[in-house]
């Protein structure tokens, strides 16, 4: 049976403050459909958004309620392409190395990830619900030997320093204080060790963050960061981009499809739309190397 590699036998949760707290409790209350509905296609249970062109053509249907599941599973297609592409970028990994994601969700990114590489991956999330569902499935799928999620403070992991070939964050950096969040990744990843970030951030050249954005931060109680800071704070923690993708203009489609499932919407998605048309957000793909 493989273990998780941590400092300590039993690594307590650490302190939280009390924002982080008020995270964990909207997710460990959290059961949207838009989460939930598409994870039942196939067990992966992605919180986060897609990428590539959508297949609108699932509108026309004429019939209701396969109109309703035409469109479910177009946007799980979209949201699973985003999952594989981060995966893609992770680097040349085997099954003997060790991956981190960092707010897991639900956990369909470490299963991902194992699948495509055979790879061991330690998952954290603040939520206990969520990170209780995604050892469920690691079970069911039976690779809860390889695959495993912590109720932990992606900040302060207790995982051992040097363990992990990769690590990513996938729509998840909105939540915290960059430079703790990439000191700890650092740490985490080996030298040469590949770092992976795929985020909604505003766009600097715009100036502050909009009104749309401003919107998007009060309605996932997270604070979207700009641009600017992720290289900033990259670069003060030994963190090299070697990959950077302007994701914006193959996000859009995902959004504009996602705001005509009448069962899905959550009120959100026109934000989504007009701040990637005005130019003041971006969706951005970095990759990174630990030196």
């Amino acid at each position: 049976m493989t273990t998780s590699p941590m400092r300590t036998a039993s690594a307590p949760i650490p302190n939280q403050s009390t924002y982080q707290t008020r995270v964990a409790d909207y997710w460990n209350a959290e059961e949207n459909p838009v989460n939930l509905e598409l994870g039942k296609i196939d067990d992966l249970y992605h919180h986060h958004y897609g990428v590539g062109d959508a297949d609108r053509s699932v509108l026309d249907e004429p019939d209701a309620i396969k109109r309703q599941d035409r469109i479910t599973r177009e946007l799980h297609r979209l949201e699973h392409a985003q999952a594989e592409l981060l995966a893609s970028h992770l680097g040349e990994l085997s099954p003997t190395d060790r991956v981190f994601d960092a707010g897991c969700g639900r956990g369909g990114g470490s299963v991902v990830a194992n699948l495509r590489y055979g790879c061991q991956a330690d998952g954290v999330t603040l939520s206990t619900k969520q990170a209780d569902f995604a050892n469920q499935q690691a079970r069911k799928r039976g690779i809860d030997d390889k695959v495993r999620y912590y109720e932990r403070n992606m900040l302060d992991t207790g995982f051992a320093s040097g363990a992990y070939a990769a690590s990513w964050n996938n729509e998840s950096t909105m939540y915290v204080e960059l430079e703790l969040l990439f000191a700890e990744h650092a740490r985490l990843l080996r030298r040469g060790g590949r770092y992976v970030v795929i985020t909604g951030c505003y766009n600097d050249t715009y100036g502050q963050a909009s009104r749309e954005v401003s919107l998007i931060n009060a309605h996932y109680i997270c604070d979207i960061h700009p641009r600017s800071a992720y290289f900033r704070a990259m670069a003060r923690n030994r963190l090299v981009p070697v990959h950077v993708e302007d994701l914006t203009a193959t996000a859009l489609p995902y959004w504009e499809l996602r705001r005509e499932a009448d069962h899905l919407v959550t009120g959100i998605e026109d934000s989504f739309v007009n701040a990637y048309r005005n130019g003041s957000f971006q969706y951005l793909l970095i990759a990174a190397d630990r030196v």
